[in-house]
């Protein structure tokens, strides 16, 4: 007897059940199939403040439902629609391809803008560095093999002569510009990469990082300035190199922005500092790890293209302006969303 009362019991719960609650599952499914099938903007504003409270009912139906073993078509029902649901309202706001327009448009150069201060200090202590190198160097050229690691210099040292100098920068045999322009590529990548991830250690091992690289770059400049290539070895670097340095000022600036907040996390705990300097600190080095890329295209074009010193510095100076107003130059679509 007992069987057959929870025997029939439970089709007439379930009836029950669907009666009380099915009309708010059919509005969320039609609210989330429009939103795929369109966009967000679809939605008008009842439908937006309705959305989350539908949402939230579903989900207390299939924790019901599952509770009390219904019908396990319904429960699947529910859980597919929960999980619609769900990455509507908490999933990535955009199709993948317009995410990374979005990163491009409007949010790797926010996140620059932000960090402008650390990347001004990161961009000083490099050319501090590059002076003093030069400097150092020009003064006693023995200082250079204290400075320069065998491996980078390739024999581009003071006792090189001026012709195996000049070939280094002006030919366009491959063999005689591969080897030094990739040591210089894989160099400023690693200092880039090691500036951002060393920033945890407050920002100090970053600093010497710059102000390293800074001294290596000079110290070459005073090899070739010695032999009367100093304005050819620049106009040579400039076509990537704005690219690289400004790339490795910014992978600086982030690691800044991680220390400081570690060194100084105000009122908030450091772990909590960390991890919102960790976002924005992330989308610029994601940006200056395209920026490399870029310089290593452009290291491509330089090493199979002999040019004048003047073109070369023309095209160092257009990277160079076409960085900083993509970077600082203010947009009418982040201006109109500001006052949105």
């Amino acid at each position: 007897m007992t069987a057959m009362v929870q025997g029939t019991a439970s089709p007439v719960n379930a009836t029950r059940f669907r009666a009380a609650h099915e009309a708010n599952w059919v509005r969320l499914e039609r609210l989330v199939t429009r939103v795929e099938k369109r966009s967000i903007r679809a939605l008008d504003d009842d439908d937006l403040l309705a959305l989350p409270q539908l949402y939230r009912s579903t989900l207390s139906s299939l924790s019901l439902a599952r509770a009390t073993s219904l019908d396990r078509a319904l429960v699947a029902y529910l859980e597919q629609l929960s999980t619609r649901a769900y990455f509507l309202l908490y999933g990535p706001p955009t199709s993948p391809m317009r995410a990374i327009g979005q990163f491009f448009r409007r949010g790797w150069p926010e996140a620059v803008q932000g960090l402008w201060r650390e990347t001004l200090a990161a961009f000083t202590l490099l050319a501090v560095g590059i002076l003093a190198g030069y400097l150092i160097v020009r003064g006693d050229p023995t200082w250079f093999y204290a400075i320069m690691p065998d491996s980078l210099a390739s024999g581009r040292d003071p006792t090189a002569s001026a012709e195996r100098l000049r070939a280094t920068i002006y030919t366009k045999k491959e063999e005689m510009l591969a080897t030094f322009a990739t040591a210089l590529f894989t160099n400023n990548a690693q200092v880039a990469i090691f500036s951002f991830a060393l920033g945890f250690a407050f920002a100090t091992p970053t600093a010497l990082l710059l102000v390293y690289n800074g001294l290596m770059l000079g110290a070459l400049w005073a090899v070739f300035a010695g032999k009367g290539l100093g304005v050819g070895f620049m106009g040579w670097i400039a076509i990537h190199g704005t690219t690289e340095l400004f790339a490795i000022s910014l992978a600086g600036a982030a690691g800044f922005r991680i220390g400081t907040a570690i060194a100084f996390p105000g009122r908030a705990s450091r772990s909590d500092a960390a991890v919102a300097a960790g976002r924005q600190a992330a989308a610029v080095m994601a940006g200056a790890v395209v920026m490399l890329a870029v310089a290593g295209l452009l290291e491509g074009i330089g090493r199979q293209t002999v040019m004048g010193d003047g073109p070369r510095y023309l095209i160092g100076a257009a990277m160079l302006v076409g960085w900083l107003t993509y970077f600082y130059l203010p947009r009418r679509d982040r201006d109109a969303a500001a006052l949105a």
